[in-house]
């Protein structure tokens, strides 16, 4: 967020509450609560749009003409489009048309993940997306925030730098993907932070253990 070419600063919260949240919100499917403010960032940034079977209300909202079927999975799952300047087609001038059934993955989406794990989305069509999460900063209280802080960042390096060590296709492709995948799995890396690093985890045993991490989500 710029006021007069100024980055303005934004508070983003307890880190070690706002983790906690949003790892349980990648567990029980529930929406995150965002100080969104004023900011249309994530309804105008070219993102598809998951949407899934069960979300019958939400799939009666949308015209069936912006639903198409979403590659790779089952029957039934769709995605929901962007127009040519990268909005959502049930975002108006005022805000959302469908925000009370609005998707799930909607519901869920929170770019202080960004700010969390240092990664970041790139491309001219993500600039407002960009500029929102630069502006947030967490209120870290103790020395657990900054371990958890340190994991978080430190699941999403090891991901990145060590994509081809785990099953094809396991990593997504994009920044958003990587950073919850970051965020679920970053427990694997707590002992690897702070006072108690150990330094003497193998590579291969990392690769196990985040994939496990990982299935608990399933």
């Amino acid at each position: 967020m710029q006021k007069n070419g100024k980055q303005i600063s934004k508070s983003a919260g307890d880190f070690s509450s706002w983790l906690e949240q949003i790892h349980n919100s990648q567990h029980t499917g529930e929406g995150m609560d965002v100080p969104c403010g004023q900011c249309t960032a994530c309804c105008e940034s070219s993102y598809f749009i998951h949407i899934q079977p069960e979300e019958t209300e939400t799939l009666a909202a949308i015209p069936d003409e912006l639903k198409f079927a979403a590659p790779g999975l089952p029957k039934g799952h769709v995605l929901l489009g962007y127009n040519q300047q990268g909005r959502c087609p049930m975002f108006t001038g005022k805000g959302c048309a469908i925000y009370a059934v609005r998707p799930r993955t909607c519901r869920q989406y929170d770019c202080r993940i960004f700010k969390a794990t240092g990664l970041a989305e790139s491309g001219s069509n993500k600039q407002k997306i960009i500029q929102q999460a630069q502006c947030w900063h967490f209120e870290y209280t103790s020395k657990e925030d900054k371990k958890k802080l340190q994991a978080v960042q430190a699941a999403a390096r090891f991901i990145d730098e060590h994509t081809a060590s785990f099953p094809p296709g396991f990593i997504p492709p994009n920044p958003t993907q990587q950073a919850i995948l970051a965020i679920k799995v970053y427990e694997v890396f707590l002992q690897e932070t702070g006072d108690n690093a150990s330094g003497d985890f193998k590579k291969s045993a990392i690769v196990t253990a985040v994939i496990n991490e990982y299935n608990k989500f399933k």
